[in-house]
């Protein structure tokens, strides 16, 4: 499979996984999801280009299709660095995805302070960190399942 191909798919699965577990925030008009695990994955396997690339687009695309498009020029970036960050580390896996999750959080928070205020980006704060948590743990997960059949 080629990069570029094996990227776009990784792009459709997070837009995928993101969309099918998402739980409305309705204080933010957000909603936290299960996504972070494929894009730090993603940048744990495949290095940080593909890890931005991946959580970018595919979550740009994730809250055009769900309805948020005006967080979508936020989570492009945010997202992106999210996984440009864990596929930057991804020789110390554990540090890749605290970093790359951290980067998540800080940015919502930050966007969301923008957009609403700090009070509702503050309410919205430890739902981001327990999506964070619980992706980088799948994440983790993942990439050893499958770190010996990307190296093969």
């Amino acid at each position: 499979m080629s990069k570029l191909t094996r990227t776009a798919l990784l792009v459709a699965v997070t837009a995928i996984v993101t969309m099918a577990v998402n739980i409305p925030l309705p204080h933010v008009h957000g909603y936290i999801n299960m996504g972070d695990a494929v894009i730090l994955a993603a940048g744990l396997l495949f290095g940080p280009v593909t890890g931005a690339v991946v959580g970018g687009l595919g979550s740009f695309l994730a809250d055009i299709l769900l309805g948020y498009a005006y967080w979508a020029p936020w989570t492009l970036i945010i997202k992106g660095l999210e996984g440009f960050v864990a596929g930057r580390l991804a020789g110390k896996p554990a540090l890749g995805v605290s970093l790359g999750s951290g980067t998540m959080v800080l940015g919502y928070f930050a966007a969301g302070s923008i957009i609403y205020g700090v009070g509702p980006a503050l309410a919205q704060l430890p739902f981001d960190a327990l999506q964070g948590v619980v992706g980088s743990a799948a994440a983790m997960a993942i990439a050893v399942a499958l770190r010996r059949h990307v190296e093969s």
